[in-house]
């Protein structure tokens, strides 16, 4: 998530700059091609403009779905945060020896930290899983990857999910869960089993057992709704159709304005030029915007911040079970949130 009150002009300049200099390309070359006597070239603005306000319409729609995208990805990890925080408050303070139970002695601050551990565990499994590459994400395209430079993602830059996870786990529970094919799903079955455990042993009511139970429920809701959003991409017929139209429109803009200008005297067509790049970068960039919302997990400099979120949750259990070593928050580097 870009952090800043606005994206630098430069960082602009630089996402754009090959799409500018084609577009001024498709402008000069029918113009200098009127200015040599071509003057049959020409289109009526008309048609033109139609094809622009459908143009319009589609990139309008492309955008405000992948910010609906955006925005309900967000908000899961805003109920990520509450149900992280519930399940923090309930395995600090629930954890005791229940009247009439009794059962094999237990750490409880041992037992404790080990669901703490746990669940951070979770999150750094489900955001490892969450940046993982898909075919039809953006982040590998040229102007993308040239931005890069500007920031970090965690979670490609390393890549190795067992170091993060055996600095949280037992080296038999982290063996055993980066042998499966979702660790994220398999760290909450792991985390009911040990709430299974400590109710058979008398450390949890059968009250308590079903809400901390309850809360697991909710996280599997909320990885469920992640994984349908980084599965699913916005439908490739309405990307491509709409790129191919955006393109088309940017081709015959310059052959209207040249009829246009050509009314105000000969010397002006030459005005073709720069008004054809202004018109054709407003509705090329339109479109890129929505394309680089898309997808919210892939680790764009626009996506929601899960590696930030992540770190501020894992801030918060520790200081519940009342840890004094914890890792800082992260901060914006080049002014963007991962």
């Amino acid at each position: 998530m870009h952090a800043g009150r606005h994206y630098p002009l430069k960082h602009v300049i630089l996402w754009t700059r090959r799409e500018t200099f084609a577009f001024a390309v498709i402008a000069a070359v029918p113009t200098v091609l009127y200015a040599t006597g071509w003057s049959w070239i020409t289109v009526p603005w008309l048609p033109i403009a139609l094809i622009g306000t459908a143009v319009a319409f589609i990139t309008g729609f492309k955008n405000n779905a992948s910010y609906a995208r955006l925005w309900e990805a967000r908000q899961i990890w805003g109920g990520i945060v509450n149900t992280s925080r519930s399940f923090g408050v309930m395995a600090c303070d629930y954890l005791l020896q229940e009247p009439g139970l009794c059962g094999p002695a237990v750490d409880l601050a041992a037992a404790r930290d080990g669901l703490i551990a746990r669940h951070i565990a979770w999150l750094t499994a489900l955001r490892f899983q969450l940046r993982e590459p898909r075919a039809w994400e953006n982040i590998g395209l040229v102007h993308n990857a040239e931005y890069r430079r500007y920031y970090q993602i965690p979670e490609r830059d390393n890549d190795y999910l067992g170091i993060e996870l055996g600095k949280l786990l037992t080296p038999a529970d982290c063996a055993a869960i980066l042998g499966t094919k979702n660790p994220a799903a398999q760290l909450l079955a792991q985390q009911s089993h040990a709430l299974r455990d400590l109710r058979e042993r008398g450390f949890l009511s059968d009250y308590r057992h079903v809400a901390l139970t309850d809360a697991l429920v909710e996280l599997y809701e909320h990885q469920g709704k992640c994984e349908r959003i980084k599965n699913f991409p916005y439908p490739r017929q309405f990307a491509t159709l709409n790129l191919l139209f955006v393109w088309l429109f940017i081709a015959l803009v310059p052959l209207g304005l040249l009829q246009e200008f050509s009314k105000l005297g000969d010397g002006f067509v030459w005005l073709t030029i720069p008004a054809g790049v202004i018109v054709a970068w407003v509705f090329h960039t339109m479109d890129k915007i929505g394309e680089s919302t898309e997808n919210p997990f892939e680790g764009g400099p626009n996506d929601v911040p899960i590696t930030a979120i992540a770190r501020a949750i894992e801030v918060d259990l520790r200081e519940m079970a009342g840890q004094k070593d914890l890792p800082p928050l992260l901060q914006p580097r080049g002014e963007i949130l991962m």
